[in-house]
């Protein structure tokens, strides 16, 4: 692979990113609403994907399956956060760091939250551009299969994840209470784990290539991410003292890699 195209899709990537979330900014200037970076959080991947296909010179079978991947869990995911937030107003995290930011929020949420996830969105789909940038191998390999696998597995705990929790809270009688059933019961967060099989699956496909190891750091940015950052921990600080029972749910649920429930279980009425 000639260093001058990975520079052009890195290059591509970056402008083409950075001009969707600065603009994700100023619409979020207009409605008031910061929050709106997580529904441009997945369109950003599927951007890039499509950039890296236009720019890169990989094997045009790759090119198909990673784009298709991708485009695939980006818009389920916006699509899914577009309609879970819609006529909710802004998301307690961002009215957080809008008191914080005070008067100079408008300008300090471009470099502190749009800008920032940008950068981050960009080490994550490294992935995504090495598969594309290579042409070797020129044919379907066991890591492209492999890949495609894994990312399956995280899609479908990702997807009926979030549909399981849906329909959940969709019954008035569950207020208050603690989603225990499906993929819940084998982890508190099935579609956080999910999103990080995908990525290890994108990095499997990537790995085919012959610099795809350098892109570990995706997979492992957005697992990090999701255990330690904006995923697991901070969602949890919450929900111990919005959600009845939930302490009992940590002692008897996986955290994270779903495992059998504990024996140790909670009255029927702690849900």
């Amino acid at each position: 692979m000639e260093w001058t195209v990975m520079l052009n899709v890195f290059s591509a990537n970056l402008a083409g990113v950075l001009l969707l979330f600065v603009s994700a900014w100023a619409l979020s200037v207009a409605l008031r609403d910061a929050g709106i970076i997580d529904v441009f959080w997945g369109l950003g991947f599927v951007m890039a994907a499509w950039i890296s296909a236009l720019t890169g010179d990989g094997w045009i079978g790759r090119k198909v399956l990673v784009t298709s991947l991708t485009t695939c869990w980006g818009l389920r995911l916006s699509i899914h956060i577009f309609l879970r937030n819609r006529g909710r107003g802004e998301d307690p995290r961002y009215q957080a760091f809008r008191r914080r930011g005070g008067d100079r929020f408008w300008l300090s949420s471009l470099w502190n939250i749009f800008l920032l996830q940008a950068v981050l969105l960009l080490v994550i789909a490294s992935p995504v551009m090495i598969a594309q940038a290579d042409p070797a191998p020129g044919h379907l390999s066991w890591m492209d299969v492999a890949g495609t696998l894994l990312w399956t597995v995280g899609f479908i705990f990702e997807a009926l994840g979030d549909l399981q929790l849906k329909c959940f809270l969709s019954e008035p009688a569950n207020h208050g209470r603690v989603m225990r059933y499906g993929l819940w019961a084998w982890t508190r967060h099935p579609n956080y784990f999910g999103e990080s099989l995908v990525w290890w699956g994108i990095f499997l496909i990537a790995l085919a290539t012959p610099f795809g190891a350098a892109t570990i750091v995706g997979p492992a940015l957005i697992t990090f991410l999701l255990l330690r950052v904006s995923g697991v921990t901070m969602l949890e600080e919450g929900l111990k003292t919005r959600r009845r029972g939930y302490v009992g749910y940590v002692r008897t649920t996986s955290a994270f890699f779903p495992l059998p429930p504990r024996k140790k279980q909670m009255k029927t009425n702690n849900f």
